[in-house]
């Protein structure tokens, strides 16, 4: 059985979170409000700091504004409203623009250098692309298809991990975390189309 790390710190995520989220609500914010402030300052991070090698500052504001992935859905279920399907369409393209933005800075400062991790880190995105597609087509067949060594959750972690410790000057940090969120992307991969053949 696959033990997925978003699952099990949820509960205590939650309940640290409410309090925020609430608040936010009553100052007049918006999940979806909350949700492009997020893309907006993680995108523009990530494209910034990245490029110029700047991993460990650029990965401390890329955590701060990717905290807003977690207060969007928060405020949904807890405001009047309650969650819609805008804001869930919303927010699930506007994780893989933020997930894309991430490596795409990071290869921009491998090709800059000449560095050959750049096709990996590219192989990894186009991996990690595949996973939410899949999820989403199977859907469309009305086949639920969530299972997988790691979702975004997990990537996103390793993927910060890997850049902030990069930047630290932790050797081989970049490369170990590019390969092993390569890997895990693939898996995860084989394993959803292993879902949606076995539903078919």
């Amino acid at each position: 059985m696959d033990l997925m790390l978003s699952a099990s710190l949820k509960p205590a995520v939650t309940r640290a979170i409410n309090p925020i989220a609430r608040a936010a609500l009553r100052i007049g914010l918006t999940p979806n409000s909350v949700t492009l402030i997020g893309a907006v300052g993680l995108i523009s991070s990530a494209l910034f700091f990245y490029p110029r090698g700047h991993f460990f500052v650029g990965t401390l504001a890329i955590s701060i504004f990717a905290l807003s992935d977690l207060f969007d859905g928060a405020m949904a279920r807890i405001s009047q409203k309650g969650a819609s399907a805008w804001g869930g369409f919303l927010d699930s393209t506007i994780d893989r623009l933020t997930d894309s933005a991430i490596l795409v800075g990071v290869v921009l400062y491998l090709v800059s250098e000449g560095d050959q991790l750049a096709s990996v880190v590219i192989a990894a995105l186009v991996f990690g692309s595949l996973v939410p597609y899949i999820r989403a087509k199977a859907e469309s067949m009305q086949i639920e298809c969530t299972g997988g060594i790691a979702e975004r959750t997990e990537r996103l972690i390793i993927a910060l991990t890997a850049i902030g410790f990069e930047g630290l000057g932790v050797p081989f940090s970049l490369a170990i975390g590019m390969w092993l969120l390569l890997v895990l992307a693939a898996i995860t991969v084989v394993q959803r189309i292993l879902i949606v053949k076995a539903a078919l």
